[in-house]
């Protein structure tokens, strides 16, 4: 039976454990969150290695990417180092592969309009998916800066994103993760930022704890383009007037997972870590595991 675990800085009460069916072979998946506690998940990290298959990177991401290039972050890079036998994923391949395919499926097949009004929350977490909308033809507000940096400063062109990654990032990854993005009990506080951006906006896409934590709490008629929701985030989307919630990640048990579950998936079966995966056998694994994203009307 294959293992895959993702410890995450995020809610412990988000913990969640499915065992599946993949191409005829047992898979047992969990996370664990560790509530923002970052010695807590070094510490698990290290019991886990080379008790399982792959360990997931959760709460964090272990590269921010632009374009082509990717920026490493100095403490999840702590994390990597840690683990010595296991396969370590943090999502990103996922990330720029399969939902930039997802985006672009979602805009030809109509269920996404190509002149949409679009938020991506934080580009250079999601640069595949930022870089779909915006070359489908969608007008699309990039917010790094408004909901990572709390500035009044909308990007609005993918040449921008990349110019503010390559004056920014190289000092934004020595910051300690808690600074970049919510960890622990922080996920579950609502803090409405810039909200004229979300009014305006008909799809709304991005991280779900970044969405969760700074959208208003009316987002009638608006489609959400996320993943890692419980039935209880799903609930919440619905009472806030959500039409269209759309994951990225499929629903397993009623849930859907991180992309770092769905890489450490992919890493597990291709046996070989996440830096000598290239496109195409991403591509070529998620067809033949039939992965598909969730699409769910809720209003």
């Amino acid at each position: 039976m294959k293992k895959i675990v993702s410890v995450s800085l995020g809610s412990s009460k988000r913990n969640h454990t499915v065992e599946l069916d993949i191409l005829g072979e047992k898979v047992h998946i969990s996370r664990i969150g560790t509530d923002g506690d970052l010695t807590k998940m070094m510490q698990l990290i290290k019991q886990l290695d080379g008790e399982v298959d792959s360990i997931g990177l959760g709460g964090t991401d272990l590269y921010l990417q632009a374009g082509r290039k990717k920026y490493i972050i100095q403490e999840s890079l702590k994390f990597k180092k840690a683990i010595k036998k296991s396969f370590v994923t943090d999502g990103s391949l996922i990330k720029a592969v399969w939902e930039k395919k997802v985006v672009i499926n979602l805009v030809e097949e109509g269920i996404i309009s190509a002149n949409s009004r679009v938020l991506v929350t934080t580009a250079l977490d999601r640069y595949g998916m930022a870089e779909a909308f915006y070359n489908m033809g969608c007008m699309v507000v990039f917010g790094d800066f408004l909901f990572a940096l709390n500035l009044p400063f909308p990007l609005r062109t993918l040449k921008a994103v990349n110019i503010a990654a390559a004056i920014l990032l190289p000092i934004l990854t020595r910051l300690p993760i808690r600074m970049l993005y919510p960890v622990g009990k922080k996920q579950e506080e609502i803090k409405p930022r810039y909200e004229h951006f979300f009014h305006w906006a008909q799809v709304i896409s991005g991280d779900f704890h970044q969405i969760r934590r700074y959208a208003p709490l009316k987002l009638e008629n608006k489609i959400i383009l996320t993943n890692t929701v419980t039935p209880e985030d799903v609930e919440m989307l619905r009472n806030r007037g959500v039409s269209l919630l759309i994951t990225t990640t499929p629903v397993w048990e009623g849930r859907s997972f991180g992309t770092n579950i769905l890489e450490g998936l992919l890493v597990s079966f291709l046996g070989k870590p996440q830096e000598k995966i290239i496109e195409k056998e991403v591509e070529e694994f998620l067809i033949k595991i039939s992965l598909k994203p969730r699409i769910e009307k809720l209003n």
